[in-house]
């Protein structure tokens, strides 16, 4: 949850890394959301800075993936920012505010990733 220092108790996001996998695949999901009045502050992008930073240093992923719809400019250039790269389209990708929505998907990977020696 992204909170303001001087009112911690005023939540104005959340970010959240879902479908973490280890064995081949070693990623994650990246999912995030802010309130509209905290947009193009640059909150967003440093908070999902380090949160990649974390799935890439402490949990050794390879692959971090995210998606938005093609119409939220703001989240498309938030993941620009952080280095994503665009994959592909998805119709009808996720179900919001009562319609299926399409999502252009994104991912980013981690230049030092290093295969576990065991996964045990």
């Amino acid at each position: 949850m992204l909170r303001e220092r001087e009112e911690p108790q005023t939540i104005y996001g959340s970010i959240n890394l879902t479908g973490i996998t280890q064995g081949a695949f070693h990623a994650a999901n990246l999912g995030y959301s802010l309130d509209a009045t905290r947009t193009g502050r640059g909150y967003m992008t440093e908070a999902l800075e380090e949160v990649i930073r974390f799935a890439f240093d402490e949990l050794n992923l390879h692959r971090v993936a995210a998606s938005h719809m093609p119409e939220n400019k703001s989240s498309a250039r938030v993941l620009e920012k952080l280095s994503f790269v665009r994959e592909g389209y998805a119709a009808d990708y996720l179900f919001i505010a009562g319609a299926w929505r399409d999502h252009v998907l994104c991912s980013r990977t981690n230049p030092d990733f290093q295969m576990p020696t065991s996964e045990g």
